[in-house]
């Protein structure tokens, strides 16, 4: 801006200077001329006035160098001339300054020379006898004017250009400084020139719109950098040429990827085939998908692609652990054969033993003992299908009602129901601790007693020993039982899971019982802690 300023100031100044010039040395050459012209009429008269007296003598007698006389007859015959022999001059009578002088008495006329670099102005007066009197004189023209003056002029433009380029680079600097300190920031608060003020305003209305925008930008930004970093899934976002956008903590994790992975492509963080197959069917069909199994744990990654006016601009990468999914798949597929296996070996039992009845194969002494094996797996099937209820409801998250129940006066209940059994096993059953109350479901609780107690009465050795202890909101079941060896201690809560099977089988029970005990403690948000050496016994410790 500041060169554009200085060049039109200085070419301002040169037009202007030329211009001047030009209007200058017109009117002095028109002042001129006019005074030449004037002091032509004047030395006419007193030409006329000395010729009319003196006539021909007079002529002679005159001595001019700056102007030219020449006396003319009625015809145009030259009769004298200041610088010429008259005889040798040709006849004037066509002349424009003498015909009008033999019209009207005076004529005047101005002629250029071929070469342009003279005039000569004339003046005529008709005499009282009828003869011309013609005085003349000449001038440079005003184009060799303008030539003799053209160094004095370069000389003054010259001097004139310098002088308007300082002034103009002053003006300039001047005119622009203002505008290099304008506060930007806030454009109300600048003082400057009235007619950027316009300008100014809207600055300040794009200000405060951008301003909005940036605010509402970096609160979405915040709130998608929140969402994604607390989010469980791995969330990876693509360009569409595949390279990293952005990637939340999770899938960091997941990849084992740094903070520098970021706008690179995302086959450099996971190179297997599967993944680079479902990235292309994300950008080139919309969706793509794969499973891998990353740390031990198995993850699903679904694909999805972006598109924003009908131009694909990425894809987004969501990672799903669903190791915990397929475990329970898993389980319920083992679940359903387990309770398919519990269920079909009672009821084969009391279809044996009835159809024996039916068909009077069986002896009438016999009779009693198959119908008490009837009953006894008839009593089995309803305890089986009791127990899968209650793991239903648990699973489920059903509410059921709570009350305040004395941990102590319910160990004390539990052990006058096991003690029949308790002493067929030899095994001697003792309840200690200061005791707590406990605001829970008093049925789920009894299970949760009843099922540990039950099994370290069925897994111990004769004249061993069962304790219960409840005190500081624990309970604690204790025997000295024949153990739990170590590779078998995470699974005993799952559903049907038996250390011995033929040890199970012959103590009896639905395979039920420990995993009915771990869905309850979790319904009462509790902790449940196994401790088992072969050989010496058992500590199950749950912890409210």
């Amino acid at each position: 801006m500041t060169s554009k300023i200085f060049r039109s100031t200085v070419f301002v100044a040169v037009v202007v200077l030329l211009c001047s010039l030009g209007v200058v040395m017109g009117l002095l050459y028109s002042h001129f001329s006019g005074v030449q012209v004037r002091q032509l009429k004047d030395e006419l008269s007193l030409a006329v006035t000395g010729t009319e007296q003196y006539g021909n003598a007079f002529l002679e007698n005159v001595e001019v160098d700056r102007f030219r006389i020449t006396w003319i007859d009625s015809d145009g015959t030259v009769l004298f001339d200041t610088r010429v022999d008259q005889t040798a001059m040709e006849n004037h009578a066509d002349r424009e300054e003498i015909r009008e002088a033999l019209k009207t008495g005076t004529g005047s006329a101005v002629r250029t020379s071929s070469t342009l670099t003279e005039q000569t102005f004339y003046e005529a007066r008709q005499l009282s006898d009828g003869t011309i009197l013609r005085i003349s004189t000449s001038q440079d023209s005003a184009w060799v004017l303008m030539v003799d003056m053209l160094w004095p002029v370069l000389l003054i433009a010259v001097l004139a250009m310098g002088l308007s380029a300082i002034l103009a680079r002053r003006m300039a600097r001047k005119i622009v400084e203002p505008l290099n300190t304008l506060d930007l920031e806030h454009p109300l608060k600048n003082d400057v020139y009235e007619e950027i003020s316009p300008l100014l305003h809207r600055i300040h209305r794009q200000h405060n719109q951008i301003t909005t925008q940036m605010e509402e930008l970096r609160r979405k930004t915040d709130e998608f950098e929140q969402i994604i970093g607390n989010m469980q899934e791995g969330l990876v976002l693509l360009s569409s040429e595949g390279e990293i956008l952005s990637i939340n903590p999770t899938a960091k994790k997941l990849f084992d990827a740094g903070d520098d992975c970021v706008g690179k492509n995302f086959l450099v963080i996971d190179r297997s085939s599967a993944m680079r197959k479902a990235v292309n069917d994300a950008l080139d069909k919309g969706r793509g998908f794969a499973r891998s199994n990353k740390n031990g744990r198995d993850y699903q990654f679904d694909l999805s692609r972006i598109e924003s006016d009908g131009t694909v601009i990425g894809a987004v990468v969501l990672a799903f652990d669903i190791t915990e999914r397929l475990n329970v798949e898993h389980l319920r597929r083992e679940f359903s054969a387990n309770v398919s296996h519990e269920l079909k070996t009672p009821l084969q039992g009391i279809i044996g033993s009835a159809e024996l009845l039916e068909s009077g194969l069986a002896k009438p002494e016999d009779a009693p003992r198959f119908i008490g094996h009837i009953r006894k797996e008839a009593s089995r099937l309803v305890n089986l299908i009791e127990d899968i209820i209650r793991l239903s409801q648990l699973d489920e998250g059903v509410e059921l009602p709570a009350e305040s129940v004395d941990m102590l006066a319910l160990a004390e209940e539990v052990k006058l129901i096991l003690q029949p059994s308790a002493a067929q096993k030899n095994v001697s059953i003792t309840v200690s601790g200061d005791g707590f109350r406990l605001n829970g479901v008093r049925r789920l609780l009894h299970e949760i007693l009843y099922n540990l107690c039950d099994n370290a009465i069925k897994y111990n050795v004769p004249g061993g020993s069962v304790t219960i202890r409840a005190a500081d909101n624990c309970l604690v079941v204790s025997d000295t039982g024949i153990g739990i060896p170590p590779e078998h201690q995470k699974r005993i809560f799952e559903r049907f899971y038996r250390v011995d099977k033929s040890h199970s089988k012959a103590s009896g029970g639905t395979g039920l019982g420990l995993s009915i005990v771990k869905h309850a403690v979790a319904y009462h948000k509790a902790e449940i802690h196994l401790e088992s050496v072969p050989g010496k016994g058992t500590t199950i410790t749950v912890v409210f």
